[in-house]
């Protein structure tokens, strides 16, 4: 064995982490504070923010890793089989009898070249340490004048706590925020009965379905295509084209009678949602400027305008939340409730044997980044791949620390595309020529990471090039009318230098 590593987490991140550990021979502890393994999907109260009724938002092409796929037929799947499909994970590759379950982990520190972790009243030596306890368990409520003063029957609390649909039936709810989470808990309650559903944010967001003209939404807009853009283009035309492709499928919130957004997609934001929109044309969800004030059950919002509401939802975000980290990690990270400084999301300098997995926000579907992220930590420890360089470890981090307090979103396709660089296995087009159309526009499903670099699979062409033919989007090698001239537009990057990505992978909106 090339050594002992500490995993926190047995969630998707902490599991593919540990089978790649596994792989490169390293010998893996997963560490897990709750009574099974699955991390969000267990739908636990408590430990988990899935709720009873919730499908994906990414497909299940995008929604698996790449050596083992899901029995299930559905485009979306619901929470159960996800969690199904990890149990599968963990047995196939050996993972089940390394999870130590209720065990939770109280501090991580260094100890000389190494790191003691504690648990249970006892004290572990590691020689490296992987944390991927997971990004979203610690809701961000924001301040409202009065809200501890709310009175309603059924409270405020986070939408990472609604568990129960049936509870707001022919009641009377107001959801906060415009992200995923709230705008799908709104369509939920709409759907389920409640008597009155308001969806109170600060800015109306575009809302981009799950389907556009039969194909998954995630496998247009998360394209390798997307990322070489942001790389060449200028950002107006890069939020023109990805407009373009929301307008499309969507059109504008406006003509469903919600508010109309700002006209850059990135100032105004995108939000996941196939039944929002319907259901606010239909007068099924209201929207409402934010909230004001909150006086017993009356909230008022911006504008003067006050009703009463029995509970309220807030789907606003969620705080970095890692407290068993030692305070002497915690400032070589500067870690704060947003920030942690590190080398894409992953490794720090003055922490060798330290990475982290799973802690950047996102829009999009993680299950392919985290296993990029976790061949990226497996390779560069295990020697298969040369180890970054300290000084451009340290520009990455800097570079970072510039874009502090501003938007730190990440899209999907930006985050594949780094981790997969790192890793060595972004595939090469001139080598796929009848697969170029499918690796620039179709699907960033993990079979094309498995083309070429370490640990290629001899069927994977033939994998990915049914996987980017699913669902009738990618059928054929010739390009569309759009397509060719989207691709003309930075084809002449082969010959111009290309803008630097943004070491921390966001974009605005």
């Amino acid at each position: 064995m090339t050594g002992s590593v500490a995993v926190i987490g047995a969630g998707p991140g902490g599991l593919i982490a540990a089978r790649w550990l596994l792989a490169l021979g390293f010998d893996p502890t997963i560490f897990e504070q709750g009574p099974m393994l699955g991390g969000q999907w267990t739908g636990l109260p408590g430990l988990s923010g899935v709720w009873p009724t919730m499908h994906t938002n990414t497909s299940r092409v995008m929604t698996a890793f790449s050596d083992l796929q899901h029995e299930s037929s559905l485009v979306y799947l619901p929470s159960h089989e996800v969690l199904d499909y990890l149990h599968r994970y963990a047995d196939a590759f050996g993972l089940t009898s390394r999870i130590h379950l209720n065990t939770r982990v109280e501090l991580v520190r260094q100890d000389g070249t190494g790191w003691l972790v504690s648990h249970s009243g006892t004290n572990e030596r590691f020689d490296r340490v992987v944390v991927a306890s997971g990004r979203f368990h610690a809701p961000a409520l924001p301040p409202v004048t009065g809200l501890d003063t709310f009175a309603g029957p059924e409270a405020a609390s986070s939408s990472y706590h609604y568990k129960e649909p049936d509870r707001y039936r022919d009641k009377r709810v107001l959801v906060a925020g415009c992200a995923i989470s709230a705008l799908e808990i709104a369509a939920d309650l709409a759907l389920l009965g409640a008597a009155r559903v308001v969806v109170t944010q600060r800015r109306q967001r575009y809302v981009l379905p799950k389907f556009s003209a039969g194909v998954p939404s995630d496998h247009r807009i998360f394209t390798r295509y997307g990322t070489l853009a942001s790389e060449t283009l200028p950002p107006a035309e890069i939020d023109r084209q990805l407009k373009e492709i929301v307008i499309e499928a969507a059109g504008n919130p406006a003509q469903y009678g919600a508010p109309a957004p700002d006209a850059s997609l990135f100032a105004a934001g995108v939000t996941l949602s196939q039944y929002y929109l319907p259901l606010v044309g239909e007068g099924r969800i209201t929207v409402a400027p934010w909230m004001q004030s909150v006086d017993g059950s009356t909230v008022t919002f911006a504008g003067g305008h006050s009703e009463d509401f029995d509970g309220i939802i807030f789907g606003t975000g969620f705080d970095l939340n890692l407290p068993f980290l030692s305070a002497e990690i915690r400032a070589a990270l500067d870690l704060d409730t947003k920030h942690l400084d590190s080398d894409r999301y992953t490794f720090h300098p003055d922490l060798p044997g330290l990475a982290i997995v799973g802690m950047w926000d996102q829009s999009g579907g993680y299950f392919v980044p985290l296993e990029l992220q976790a061949r990226w930590i497996a390779y560069t420890w295990g020697g298969a791949i040369p180890p970054p360089s300290e000084a451009g470890q340290r520009s990455r981090i800097a570079a970072y620390r510039s874009r502090r307090g501003l938007p730190q979103k990440t899209r999907m396709n930006l985050a594949a595309l780094a981790f997969a660089r790192a890793a060595g296995v972004e595939p090469n087009l001139e080598n796929w020529p009848k697969l170029q159309r499918a690796l620039l526009f179709g699907p960033l499903a993990p079979s094309c990471f498995r083309l070429e670099g370490p640990d290629a699979l001899p069927d994977a062409p033939t994998q990915f090039a049914r996987e980017a033919a699913a669902f009738g989007a990618i059928t054929s090698n010739e390009m569309t009318e759009r397509e060719r001239t989207y691709w003309s537009s930075i084809k002449g990057s082969e010959t111009c230098e290309r803008r630097p990505q943004q070491p921390n992978m966001t974009v605005e909106g």
